[in-house]
């Protein structure tokens, strides 16, 4: 479901969470980040490093992660959701900074005590973490990625891959690599 069809209860919708930070990718591996509260803007290149490219699943967006490789290549991509608007997922560009292979959330715990955030790739101190989830339901700040792609994801990435995280479309940059990939074009 795309972020403008959120189900909730009650009368009131969700309050949505105020962004920080605005990432606009300029080429395949550079991109503007604009501070929301100061309009300072500053250009980040991730040319040679191995980069984890999130478009979120809103208005303008893709809805997928790229995995692009020290080289440039876009090697992998698939589904992702991201935070409803009371939980929105944060922009900009992070480390890993911490794995897990099973992992259970200690914020929003499993009531039936399975692990609920397996191959966790934690980007935040307050819990952001790529991970294994649905990609039908949004989440409560966490990227979710399909079960079939995030085993390989978890296992190419390390401490120093970076995690992006943007509200605009990553798929100009993309789509000549996924093409060859994809349809051997």
């Amino acid at each position: 479901m795309w972020a403008e069809t959120i189900f909730y209860d009650g009368d009131v919708p969700p309050v949505i969470k105020e962004l920080n930070y605005e990432l606009t990718p300029i080429s395949k591996t550079i991109f503007k980040v604009t501070n929301l509260n100061t309009d300072e803007e500053k250009i980040i290149d991730l040319t040679g490093k191995n980069f984890i490219l999130v478009s979120v699943r809103e208005k303008g967006s893709d809805g997928r992660f790229y995995a692009v490789d020290r080289d440039g290549t876009v090697w992998w991509s698939g589904p992702v959701t991201s935070g409803a608007p009371e939980f929105r997922s944060p922009s900009g560009v992070f480390s890993i900074i911490q794995k897990k292979r099973y992992h259970m959330s200690t914020a929003f715990p499993d009531e039936s005590g399975v692990n609920n955030m397996d191959y966790m790739m934690k980007f935040t101190y307050r819990g952001h973490a790529l991970h294994k989830g649905s990609v039908d339901w949004m989440s409560h700040g966490c990227i979710h990625i399909d079960p079939k792609d995030v085993p390989v994801i978890y296992k190419w990435s390390n401490f120093k891959t970076k995690v992006v995280i943007t509200r605009h479309t990553y798929m100009p940059f993309a789509k000549d690599d996924l093409r060859r990939i994809y349809l051997g074009r």
